[in-house]
């Protein structure tokens, strides 16, 4: 019997053997992701295969952390190299013509951390703009609203009045100038609030002034329809300030201005208008008593600035500026239709008759009254805020000396002015300037100052508004102001123009009702102290009741 038929007679009887189970090794379960060369489908006919190991960038996909034009220029480089027989000459012109633009792409969208001021005008971007105005401190609210200027020579003014601001010697522009010179040239109206000596009145006067050039000449027959431009002011010495820098550029571009202020007579400034008049700067109450009489008329005016218009309604002159206002052309006010192209529209549009009415109105605070007269006379006006609204500049240093004996101050006033830390002009051989002297008086004691017959100027809140001297090196407050309001406008007097200046105020106990605001003011300053006297006095640790929050100080 064979040795097949015992294994099947075994297995039928004792069962088949089972297989013995072959075990895996753990090992035998990792994934070998190695190949050997002659596996490689891949056949090495482009230079790109070379290195298998390197990142093929082919494909609609990016590989992150790798610059995106250099993975484009890589994908292309095959295509190109598979392409270039193909191509008709047609084709490579074309190819040549989508490189460029997608090369001029690149270039516009690149990052660019140059400064603004390392910059063309022409490579001047949204961030650019936006670094420059932090620069300047100048804020803006509404629509439209066209970039500051960089320099005068970037201006787009006309060369005849680019070259009376050089002989007038403006180097470069305020902030104030940057940004409200731009708005004024494309005809909208402006609210302004800037730092006091911050050169506003060329802010104002500079676009004035290119808006009458294009206004037909004065003659015999249109002079006696009255002033193209009006500038009210709430004091004669403002208004008086604000003639002398305006002179400075009329003159040059032979434009007429004539102030008509309180304290003259009214005959001799209507024969200072005898041959007519382009600008006219005037206080309120007097002008209003010229429109009564018939001697002015406004028939043609067509640019109104409202310089401290706050002050105006504080003194009480808001009938009168309501009625002035109210007697100007309404031939020329902007359609209300027009108004919301005002928003995106940053060019200036004319009327039937010229240019559209502009309004310009510099106010610290807004109350009411002064709400209404923006609403009423202002249309969709641009805001411009240069600074912080009602805070000192950090040019002056406030240093604050509580002292509540009468003698004792005098004594300090006398240490002050007989050292030698501060130098003339001052203000506190002096002359004076009150209410009580006549405008003759006044202008007179200013003249005095500024020429340096004088030393020292002694003066009560006449002086605290308008009043333009070169580098007075202290401001005394002997009596602390009433509101610290006033006590902005009083030391800004110095520290002018970009110059440094200090205040010294002498403060005592009946002055609590100011405490808390002045510790407020002199606490944002960076280079004042408040001293311990009054940072720990009770009534500096919160507001009186009842009190009016710190209002902002206006511009000069």
């Amino acid at each position: 019997m064979g040795d097949k038929e015992l294994q099947a007679i075994r297995e039928r009887y004792m069962g088949a053997e089972k297989k013995k189970r072959k075990i895996r090794k753990m090992n035998e379960k990792k994934f070998v992701f190695d190949w050997n060369a002659d596996e490689d489908t891949a056949v090495d006919i482009n230079p790109i295969y070379a290195n298998r190991h390197d990142v093929q960038l082919f494909g609609r996909g990016q590989i992150a952390g790798i610059d995106p034009r250099e993975q484009k220029q890589k994908r292309s480089e095959f295509y190109d190299r598979l392409l270039i027989e193909r191509r008709t000459e047609e084709e490579i012109e074309r190819q040549k013509e989508l490189a460029e633009i997608e090369k001029r792409k690149d270039k516009k969208t690149a990052w660019d951390d140059r400064h603004w001021s390392e910059k063309p005008l022409t490579e001047m971007k949204e961030r650019d703009w936006r670094i420059f105005k932090e620069d300047f401190n100048i804020s803006t609210k509404g629509g439209g609203v066209p970039n500051p200027i960089r320099s005068w020579k970037e201006s787009f003014l006309p060369e005849k009045l680019l070259g009376v601001i050089s002989d007038i010697g403006y180097v470069e522009p305020t902030p104030i100038q940057r940004q409200a010179v731009p708005i004024g040239l494309i005809n909208r109206d402006i609210i302004g609030v800037a730092e006091t000596g911050s050169g506003k009145t060329a802010s104002f006067v500079i676009p004035m002034l290119v808006y009458i050039q294009e206004l037909p000449p004065l003659n015999d027959y249109n002079r006696s329809l009255g002033p193209y431009a009006l500038i009210l002011a709430p004091t004669r010495e403002l208004a008086q300030q604000i003639e002398q820098e305006t002179l400075k550029f009329s003159r040059g571009m032979g434009f007429i201005c004539v102030s008509i202020v309180g304290g003259h007579t009214i005959e001799e400034q209507s024969f200072n208008m005898r041959s007519g008049a382009h600008i006219i700067i005037a206080t309120p109450g007097r002008l209003k008593d010229m429109l009564d009489r018939r001697i002015l008329v406004l028939s043609q005016c067509q640019y109104v600035v409202m310089d401290e218009a706050d002050r105006m309604v504080e003194m009480g002159f808001e009938a009168d500026v309501n009625y002035i206002l109210d007697s100007l052309p309404a031939s020329n006010l902007r359609p209300a239709e027009e108004e919301d192209s005002m928003d995106v529209d940053k060019k200036p549009r004319k009327s039937l008759v010229g240019k559209y009415r502009q309004t310009v109105m510099f106010s610290a605070t807004m109350p009411p009254a002064v709400e209404r007269i923006a609403k009423t006379y202002l249309r969709r006006p641009i805001v411009v805020t240069i600074g912080t609204a009602g805070q000192a500049v950090d040019r002056i240093e406030q240093r604050i000396e509580m002292i509540n004996d009468e003698n004792r101050k005098k004594q300090r006033l006398s240490d002050i002015l007989g050292g030698d830390e501060f130098a003339p002009p001052m203000i506190f051989k002096s002359t004076t300037l009150h209410g009580g002297k006549s405008q003759e008086q006044r202008e007179a004691a200013l003249a005095a100052l500024k020429s340096g017959a004088k030393d020292i100027l002694i003066a009560t809140d006449v002086a605290g508004r308008g009043i333009d001297i070169k580098n007075v090196s202290v401001v005394i407050n002997f009596d602390m102001a009433k509101s610290i309001e006033d006590y902005t406008h009083r030391i800004g007097r110095t520290g002018r123009a970009g110059q440094k200046g200090c205040a010294i105020t002498f403060l005592s106990g009946s002055d609590s009702e100011v405490f808390y605001d002045l510790k407020v003011m002199v606490g944002k300053s960076s280079i004042s102290r408040v001293p311990p006297e009054l940072a720990n006095h009770e009534a500096a640790q919160r507001r009186p009741e009842g009190a009016k929050r710190g209002q902002r100080a206006v511009t000069d």
